[in-house]
């Protein structure tokens, strides 16, 4: 999944040869799980056909404050356009398009779109190279980039014209890299590295048999999910388990057994700085596994079982600089063990949760925590879905390692 997954994005094609990369453009962005509107100007409806971008949009095209034609039609608001977007990218603009951009005319839907946009505004320039270097575009360049707006560089190659020079516009994949990197460098966990734990650990009685328990991992998953989106490099340890993930940000981890997951744990913790184990980790272990399936003779089994190495407390043991954050499932004395659990196994904060309340807990899309941290200050929540959950869990984490 890309950190555009989700993003609302509004593309404006003006009048140029280059408007017959926009359909390849529409479609990476798509494929990227992007919500895609797309405004042309009149002119540029003469390179491309607002037919093959609405198809590939799955929207309508806007064109015109009003629906030609149509007796009937509303107006298509520019304001509402605006506010609707979270990336708005101007690809191909023109010099005409630039310049008016630059000086405020605003004649056409796009230019008005533009001028009431509150999200990031990026613009792809592409024209013949005399006009990109001519002395009015570079000024053009400038006042657009006071603005706060983000240039995505033309590069060289062969022109319309048949010169050879900048001016031609970014490919479309690279367009796409250029706005995910912006995205990416102004997140808060940019630069971070995450170690996070999720789902259940299966200890293996015989070929066939093992000792589990309910967790279904959406926890962690949401986590996970969550920390990518701020910009962090996620390491996902997670025992077996439904569920799917795919950010180009995670790294997922495959495990099955206490011991799996302790070693992949060492093994990443060193280099992360921040570690949120919120995988249900078996306590107790099959002393002997049977090389062969149990056969069923008697009317009981007797398993002898042995402890499981304490993942999260060899972690706190060792830690230096890791903000360590742990899980908590209780159902009784909550409060009073969650704090013993924080200050025994040396974390930065603990995240409770009760299988007394109702929603919360093992395969629920939804859980009530309440976070403990290292001074024991006490935040309760009410219950949230776990994507919820996730959000306020990072939000928490951020203040914490900022303060």
């Amino acid at each position: 999944m890309s950190i555009l997954s989700g993003k609302n994005i509004l593309l404006g094609i003006s009048g140029g040869i280059a408007a017959y990369k926009s359909a390849s453009l529409v479609r990476l962005f798509i494929k990227s799980g992007a919500n895609v509107k797309v405004i042309m100007t009149p002119s540029s409806k003469d390179f491309i056909t607002p037919l093959t971008l609405s198809t590939l949009s799955k929207n309508p095209v806007y064109s015109s404050f009003v629906n030609e034609g149509d007796d009937t039609a509303v107006w298509n608001s520019h304001v509402d356009l605006g506010m609707w977007a979270d990336i708005f990218i101007i690809a191909p603009a023109t010099a005409n398009t630039l310049s008016k951009m630059a000086n405020g005319v605003c004649d056409n839907l796009l230019l008005a779109t533009y001028l009431s946009a509150r999200c990031p505004v990026f613009y792809a320039p592409a024209m013949d190279l005399d006009m990109y270097i001519h002395p009015s575009t570079l000024k053009s360049f400038e006042a657009l980039n006071s603005y706060g707006n983000i240039m995505v560089p033309a590069t060289s190659g062969e022109l319309a014209s048949g010169l050879v020079g900048e001016g031609r516009m970014a490919e479309p994949e690279d367009i796409v890299a250029f706005i995910e990197k912006a995205i990416i460098d102004k997140l808060p966990l940019k630069g971070k590295k995450m170690l996070i734990t999720a789902g259940p650990t299966y200890e293996a009685i015989d070929p066939v048999r093992y000792i589990g328990n309910h967790s279904s991992g959406k926890m962690g998953f949401e986590i996970a999910k969550a920390s990518a989106n701020l910009g962090a490099q996620v390491y996902l340890i997670t025992g077996p388990t439904h569920q799917k993930i795919s950010h180009s940000l995670i790294d997922v981890i495959p495990v099955v057994s206490a011991e799996d997951m302790y070693n992949e744990a060492h093994k990443y913790f060193k280099d992360v700085d921040i570690a949120i184990l919120s995988a249900a980790v078996a306590d107790f272990t099959p002393k002997e596994i049977a090389s062969q399936k149990i056969k069923k003779k008697d009317a009981s089994l007797i398993l002898e079982l042995t402890e499981t190495k304490d993942i999260l407390a060899s972690l706190g043991g060792i830690k230096t600089n890791q903000f360590l954050v742990g899980f908590a499932l209780e159902t009784d004395n909550e409060l009073e063990n969650a704090k013993d659990k924080l200050k025994r196994k040396n974390l930065n904060l603990i995240v409770l949760n009760s299988l007394n309340d109702e929603g919360a807990g093992f395969k629920n899309d939804t859980n009530k925590v309440t976070f403990i941290d290292a001074d024991e200050t006490v935040t309760e929540y009410q219950l949230k879905s776990k994507e919820a959950v996730a959000n306020d869990l990072l939000n928490k984490i951020l203040e914490q390692i900022n303060a």
